[in-house]
């Protein structure tokens, strides 16, 4: 085999984030992330071979999923954590910009309390998406009450599995993803 072959077929490995390659160095493997399976479910909803409710329907049973493991397998710290985000989410109120990030680490800290990092690469691959319609969601939400509400059902979750009440949790996002899915509908997505 030709070394323009092999060199070739390192740097396809490498665009897929499957092994890296630095100058003078041998090449590594890579660490998983979602970035490929983000960018098929980007693709799926920009050719309208998804839609945001599909997507949400999946991130719904995911998540809930989620919150039960969290709920029993995290530790002292992750459950700190999450209560943390949640109330910087309630102390960002009025910058949404850093309100959506603070409301994406949460969900994903909520995955890698789960201890399964499948969850957390797919909660990462949600992730790009939620960026496109999280601002949308927010802008639907007119009052004050409604914004409330919403970081509500996360500190309500960080409560549940930070007591290690799966039952709480799993109620808690219920409630959250109604409300988000309330919202989209009301700011014109399906």
């Amino acid at each position: 085999m030709s070394s323009a072959v092999v060199h070739e077929a390192f740097l396809s490995l490498q665009a897929m984030r499957i092994i890296g390659l630095n100058t003078g160095r041998r090449a590594t493997v890579s660490q998983i992330d979602h970035g490929a399976m983000s960018l098929m479910i980007e693709h799926g909803v920009h050719t309208d071979q998804i839609n945001i409710q599909q997507i949400y329907d999946v991130r719904r049973t995911i998540e809930t999923r989620i919150v039960t493991l969290a709920a029993i397998r995290r530790d002292d710290a992750e459950a700190r954590a999450l209560l943390d985000l949640a109330d910087g989410m309630c102390a960002a109120m009025g910058d949404p910009e850093r309100l959506m990030d603070l409301d994406r680490q949460f969900h994903r800290q909520l995955a890698a309390a789960s201890r399964n990092p499948v969850f957390a690469l797919i909660v990462g691959a949600f992730q790009g998406i939620s960026r496109q319609t999280w601002p949308m969601g927010w802008r639907s939400r007119t009052t004050p009450a409604a914004r409330e509400a919403m970081i509500a059902t996360h500190e309500a979750i960080a409560a549940a599995v930070a007591a290690g009440d799966p039952q709480q949790a799993v109620e808690a996002m219920t409630t959250h993803f109604d409300e988000s899915v309330r919202a989209l509908l009301s700011a014109g997505m399906t």
